[in-house]
């Protein structure tokens, strides 16, 4: 109802904006469960420093997102290194962590910054299933090339028109599928898209539990389309006081590759459980 007197969420592309109030952190995230997951580890550890938190969770994609932050409705939302990167600056060369990092502190807008990245990484990929695999022979898109005008990739809509999505994967290696479908973000849609050959490849992430329990095979990327993806904080400069400053770095101290995949094992999991319980446990165990 306040939204609605003040003129409707920012997010909703009415053009319209409300800022995230002075004395609270607005914590967002992507429309993917590793995102809200993320969002969660980080506004429970700093409501338990005692800084006041709202949440916007699955709030759509970083074309959406973005904008959010720049407009100041949301103050802190978890990203990765490499596509963040791509999307502030599309001719970005870099492809290791640390050269990343750094070209991403130097291309950020006014007013954004990003704290110290963790160890953990969770990179797009190009992924076929086991027979797939082994039909053609692939192991990296290299191997790829040769089919990719007689199969069916799948992804999110985004995937099309990134850098680092279907023009990449064209730009470097020349590969240039047969059909697209939308899908969606590393989610059911694409992992049944995979195993009822709807789509002969689609792009997930590399921590998606999906990949194990179907036996999907992620091809390696020597060209590097994907460049380093470190998971860390994306904040208003204006928010990110020492206190929250430290808590969030705490957290990306703490949280490498095998823990993310654990955590997003733990999502998945038949009880599905929510991942405001699974953040606050992971908390207590890391002791932050």
């Amino acid at each position: 109802m306040l939204l609605s007197a003040c003129g409707g969420d920012p997010l909703t592309g009415d053009g319209k904006t409300d800022p995230a109030p002075t004395d609270t952190i607005v914590v967002g995230s992507a429309n993917f469960p590793e995102s809200r997951l993320l969002s969660e580890i980080y506004a429970e550890a700093l409501s338990a420093k005692g800084v006041k938190v709202s949440k916007k969770p699955n709030i759509g994609n970083r074309e959406l997102y973005f904008k959010g932050v720049q407009d100041g409705s949301i103050d802190l939302i978890p990203e990765y290194t490499g596509v963040l990167l791509k999307h502030v600056n599309k001719e970005a060369p870099e492809v290791g962590s640390d050269e990343v990092y750094a070209a991403l502190k130097k291309s950020l807008p006014a007013g954004l910054i990003v704290l110290d990245k963790s160890s953990a990484e969770d990179k797009d990929a190009v992924v076929v299933t086991k027979q797939i695999a082994a039909q053609y022979s692939l192991k990296s898109l290299d191997d790829l090339v040769p089919y990719c005008k007689d199969l069916v990739f799948g992804g999110p809509p985004e995937f099309q028109n990134r850098p680092d999505g279907l023009p990449g994967l064209k730009a470097k290696y020349a590969c240039e599928f047969k059909e697209f479908k939308a899908l969606d973000v590393g989610g059911p849609l694409t992992v049944a898209g995979l195993k009822d050959n709807t789509v002969q490849a689609a792009d997930l992430f590399t921590t998606d539990a999906a990949i194990k329990a179907n036996e999907f095979v992620v091809l390696e990327d020597p060209k590097n389309v994907f460049a380093a993806q470190n998971v860390l904080p994306l904040i208003n400069e204006k928010k990110a006081s020492q206190q929250v400053r430290d808590t969030l770095n705490a957290i990306s101290k703490k949280l490498d590759t095998k823990t993310l995949l654990e955590l997003n094992q733990k999502l998945s999991s038949p009880d599905k459980p929510e991942p405001e319980k699974v953040a606050k446990e992971w908390l207590a165990s890391a002791g932050i």
